[in-house]
């Protein structure tokens, strides 16, 4: 039975629910800004023009939103070193790097299935 509650009998989380806190973070974590993001840190800091550089397509709004979005969540740090011009260095945190390694194999695994996503697309349009 579903219920509006957000926490379940066994006290967890019940994503389900509207209200449940654990929703953000799925927003977060489903975001693909985010996912690039966290691709691009895996191999280290980056200054935001170099991740900019990497994460084709982004927007220097959405990349600064999506920035913000992590830091506040705990995913990564932001360094500012005193310099003129300032640099500004993006690195991410334990918990970062701990949801980096859950969300490479959601890569991988799409890595591994393009050739039978595209084949099954094919067969969707070609039905329409």
């Amino acid at each position: 039975m579903v219920t509006n509650e957000v926490r379940s009998l066994d006290g967890r989380f019940n994503v389900m629910a509207l209200a449940c806190p654990t929703r953000a973070v799925i927003d977060r974590i489903g975001d693909k800004w985010t996912l690039l993001v966290l691709y691009a840190l895996g191999s280290g800091r980056l200054r935001f023009s170099q991740l900019r550089a990497q994460v084709q397509g982004v927007s220097q709004k959405m990349l600064t939103q999506t920035l913000r979005g992590m830091e506040r969540d705990g995913l990564l740090s932001r360094t500012v070193h005193a310099e003129v011009p300032p640099r500004v260095e993006y690195e991410l945190t334990e918990l970062g790097r701990g949801l980096q390694e859950v969300v490479a194999g959601i890569r991988l695994w799409a890595y591994g299935h393009m050739d039978e996503i595209d084949e099954a697309r094919e067969r969707y349009d070609t039905k329409i």
